[in-house]
């Protein structure tokens, strides 16, 4: 049997959709495209797929991972390149490697969320964020489906960063953003739903820790109220970049890295680096 690990994008009008709805359509495009899936015993046998977590509904991402169990060997390219014309747009595979030793979810630490904040000047948001990582904590409540509950929000953000959004591109994804937009790589979420003649406002950089509770981008802003007062308008967008080990740079440290170095070694390429 083998094991893939898929990195997948959540991108445009399909981030309204559940995860649940996600995952059905995963389900018939595994189905549609052939793939040998293994499946458990029983009387009500399933596909072995397992998710790592999931991004909120409402919230696009870049970075999403699910492990898929298989019954033989196949090519983790083919298998991706088959399941992505299988899947609705949107749904989008990045990439499919064959799982090494480790848990995936233990590599999961941290997310690096971007929040874009229309009518909200990037000097308030700056202002916000001073008061948020100077703050101890940071209460916040949320309803979860037995009730409402109160958490400290602050405890799980490792840091916050506010750009406007004329330069934020070039902050965030470096001189080559024009060119890997164009190719409609992880830098781009495509909401294009929008409108294009907004003003200038800020945009929130924040990393959190994947704790429990799970702090999601609407506690952080919720947090960002309680510290500063500020009230950002409800049609806020996030968009999860990266998720990844803290490296000791400060970095997100790649989770399919080992998986794809293990994978180079098999077919006796050099270690990179």
């Amino acid at each position: 049997m083998s094991k893939l690990r898929i990195r997948y994008a959540k991108r445009g009008r399909l981030r309204f959709t559940s995860h649940r709805d996600l995952a059905r359509a995963f389900e018939r495009a595994l189905r549609r495209a052939g793939i040998p899936v293994a499946h458990s015993q029983g009387f009500s046998p399933h596909p072995k797929i397992s998710w790592a977590g999931a991004v909120p509904t409402g919230a696009a991402s870049e970075a999403e991972y699910v492990e898929v169990q298989l019954v033989e060997r196949v090519d983790p390219e083919l298998v991706r390149a088959r399941l992505d014309a299988a899947l609705p747009a949107g749904f989008d595979l990045v990439e499919a490697v064959e799982a090494d030793s480790g848990t995936l979810s233990d590599r999961l630490e941290v997310s690096r969320w971007r929040i874009e904040l229309p009518e909200v000047s990037v000097l308030d948001l700056r202002a916000a964020v001073a008061r948020l990582m100077a703050a101890e904590t940071a209460e916040v409540e949320r309803m979860t489906k037995n009730g409402r509950r109160t958490f400290d929000a602050r405890a799980a953000v490792v840091h916050v960063e506010a750009h406007e959004h004329t330069s934020a591109r070039a902050e965030l994804y470096g001189p080559n953003v024009d060119t890997v937009s164009n190719q409609q790589s992880h830098c781009d979420a495509r909401v294009d739903d929008w409108p294009k003649d907004r003003e200038p406002y800020g945009i929130l950089v924040a990393v959190v820790r994947q704790a429990t509770p799970v702090v999601r981008p609407d506690d952080v802003l919720s947090a960002l109220r309680v510290v500063a007062d500020l009230a950002p308008p409800a049609f806020a967008t996030a968009t999860r970049t990266e998720q990844g080990r803290l490296d000791d740079s400060g970095g997100l440290a790649d989770p399919l890295a080992q998986d794809r170095a293990a994978a180079g070694a098999r077919r006796g390429e050099p270690a990179a680096g």
